[in-house]
């Protein structure tokens, strides 16, 4: 190498795909062995404060489970679906970005905003959120809710990442800035940690802003979506701060630790809200309107 080579200059070395794909085994492997490391500083917690209790270790059991059932659906059917797409959108990019750390980094950021998106979709539309209610149904708050996964919570991310894709970033970049945004997620989901510094606090999404997230107060609901960075819920106007005590779980709390009950509840609380509902027209309205969402009395007599 030669020896005008500086750091600033490493940030532009040129990363083959070879090496991505590396860092990104080699950061997802040791991620998940620091968050079970931290889930047993976890427990012990829980245990000095005497919050130990059968439901509290049923429920991180089920969270792994949940877990285990979507790896293993993911991996089929979504994971076919999730690389042929990138695949195909591949060969209309614009441009051919080129891989480093500059451009990783570039990509993790505009990967990180949609994120937020995503994530906003997933609350707002009944058919993702059918999905999504799963991660947020259970009553506890600790790491292992972060690997609390639903059915089709693969299927979603797909569309709001192509255009990276499009925009010329390598599929394989653009997976390894959604796995990172995933990583830093993953880190929120503890009660462990109080609030941060205001400056990271102002800028970065924190385990208080998350905690929030997770909370079926009426005051928090649809707030804080960001992944890395908290400042797209303030620029976008759905940010809440962390003020009275986070009751966690849905608004119709999911009381089993029963795996797969949990997997399904969202589609079950669906398909149970699209039985009060008459007419065809407003019983497929309900699918893609808001979670809550309940036809007037003159659009309910429709279809």
């Amino acid at each position: 190498m030669n020896n005008d080579f500086t750091v600033f200059d490493y940030w532009f070395f040129t990363m083959s795909l070879d090496e991505v794909y590396g860092w990104e085994s080699y950061i997802g492997d040791w991620f998940f062995t620091v968050s079970i490391a931290f889930l047993v500083f976890e427990l012990v917690r829980y245990g000095f404060k005497k919050q130990i209790s059968r439901a509290l270790v049923g429920d991180t059991v089920a969270n792994f489970v949940t877990l285990a059932m979507y790896i293993a659906f993911s991996y089929g059917l979504l994971g076919a679906f999730y690389l042929s797409a990138y695949a195909y959108f591949q060969e209309y990019a614009v441009l051919d970005i080129e891989i480093n750390w500059v451009s990783i980094s570039i990509c993790v950021l505009l990967a990180d905003l949609a994120y937020y998106w995503e994530h906003r979709f997933t609350h707002r539309v009944n058919v993702a959120w059918a999905t999504h209610a799963v991660h947020h149904s259970s009553p506890h708050f600790n790491i292992s809710v972060a690997y609390r996964f639903g059915p089709l919570d693969g299927l979603w991310p797909v569309f709001f990442h192509l255009p990276l894709v499009i925009l010329g970033f390598n599929p394989v970049v653009v997976f390894f800035a959604e796995m990172f945004v995933q990583l830093f997620q993953t880190m929120l989901h503890t009660e462990a940690i109080r609030k941060l510094p205001k400056p990271l606090e102002a800028i970065f999404n924190t385990p208080s802003h998350h905690r929030v997230h997770h909370g079926s107060n009426e005051k928090y609901l649809d707030t804080n979506y960001g992944g890395i960075f908290i400042i797209w819920d303030r620029w976008f106007g759905t940010f809440a701060n962390e003020e009275e005590r986070v009751v966690y779980g849905l608004t119709e709390p999911v009381t089993t630790i029963n795996p797969l009950k949990i997997w399904f509840c969202g589609f079950l609380q669906l398909v149970r809200d699209q039985k009060k509902i008459s007419g065809l027209k407003n019983k497929m309205l309900l699918w893609v309107s808001p979670p809550g969402w309940y036809p007037s009395e003159t659009s309910a007599q429709d279809g």
